[in-house]
Parts: C-alpha cells; sequence; structure tokens
C-alpha cells in the first residue's frame, strides 16, 4: 500500500531534480575538458603557423648575467687554493721490494733518509708506505711531468747506484699555497 502524502511527493520531486542536477553538470564537465583541449591543440597549431618553425627565448639580462658568471668562476681540477690541496701529479719512486720482509720497513725508510741527506729540499716530502708484501719511498710533489723528470735526472746523478731502481710515478700529490 503507497501512502501519498505532501512529504512524499516533496521527496521524490526533489530526488528527481538532484538527479537532473547531477547529470547536467556532469555533461557540462565533460564538454569542458573538450573543449580544453581543443583550445590546446588549436594554441599549438597557432603558434607553428605563426613562427614559421623559428623558436626565439627570451632571457631576462639578470639571469643571463647570473648564469655566464658561475660559468666563468668554476676552477680548474688543477688550479691551487689557499691551504692544503689534494691533487693528480707525479712523485719520484726511489724504493720499491717485496723481499726480505723482516728488513724492509728499515730499509725502505733509509733510503728516504739516505736521499733527505742530500737533498734538504725534500723535507716534509718523503713518503714511505707499504702496500702488501711490497714497501715503497717516493720523493716529490710535482705538478707536471716534466717537473719530475728533471728532478729525476737530478737525483740519478747525485745517486748513480740507485738510478735502475729509480722512475717518475702518477700519484696524488699534496700541493700547499
Amino acid at each position: 500500500m503507497i501512502i501519498i502524502s505532501p512529504k512524499n511527493i516533496f521527496l521524490r520531486k526533489t530526488g528527481i531534480t538532484f538527479l537532473r542536477t547531477i547529470i547536467l553538470m556532469l555533461i557540462f564537465y565533460i564538454v569542458a575538458v573538450e573543449s580544453q583541449a581543443q583550445d590546446k591543440q588549436n594554441a599549438v597549431e597557432r603558434i607553428m603557423a605563426q613562427s614559421e618553425g623559428k623558436i626565439t627565448i627570451e632571457i631576462p639580462e639578470s639571469i643571463l648575467t647570473s648564469l655566464l658568471q658561475t660559468s666563468g668562476n668554476k676552477r680548474s681540477a688543477n688550479e691551487v687554493k689557499p691551504g692544503i690541496n689534494k691533487m693528480a701529479g707525479y712523485r719520484i719512486q726511489v724504493f720499491s721490494d717485496g723481499r726480505n720482509q723482516s728488513t724492509l720497513e728499515s730499509r725502505a725508510k733509509a733510503r728516504g733518509n739516505m736521499i733527505l741527506s742530500k737533498f734538504p729540499k725534500y723535507k716534509g716530502q718523503i713518503y714511505t708506505f707499504s702496500s702488501s708484501p711490497n714497501w715503497y719511498t717516493r720523493i716529490g710533489n710535482f705538478r707536471t711531468a716534466s717537473e719530475a723528470n728533471s728532478a729525476l735526472t737530478e737525483l740519478k746523478k747525485a745517486f748513480p747506484n740507485l738510478s735502475s731502481e729509480m722512475r717518475v710515478v702518477k700519484s696524488q700529490i699534496i700541493v700547499i699555497k
């Protein structure tokens, strides 16, 4: 049994009105989205037609100046700044041995001290280290191969009996400014 009252009639009318409103809003949304897509496509076509394939980019002077200043201020890999600098360079290897393990460290250090006695300019630039099973002694911090080669020639003249063991090697060096 259905009872018809003014309250039921109102609910039916508002429910139908609400449903109509939702359907109309959905239709308007779909139409708006499609028109925006067409406008975007039309805008691209318009720009392509107007520009004839040429693109001009305008950069404000302040941004352009900022970009040019930062790119010009980059330091090169071998530029020395104030303080302690570690960089790729060269050293002279004066000792390299892996035989007779019990005396290796003392022989490596003795070789460095022997060179230091004749060349005090290398004070603080004698590097003795091990890389198992060998011990090494390297001298100097040379930024270029030509600097290292001229120092090598000087050392070979001073120690002719050791000249066959001496050679220039690439190494991480320390430069203090």
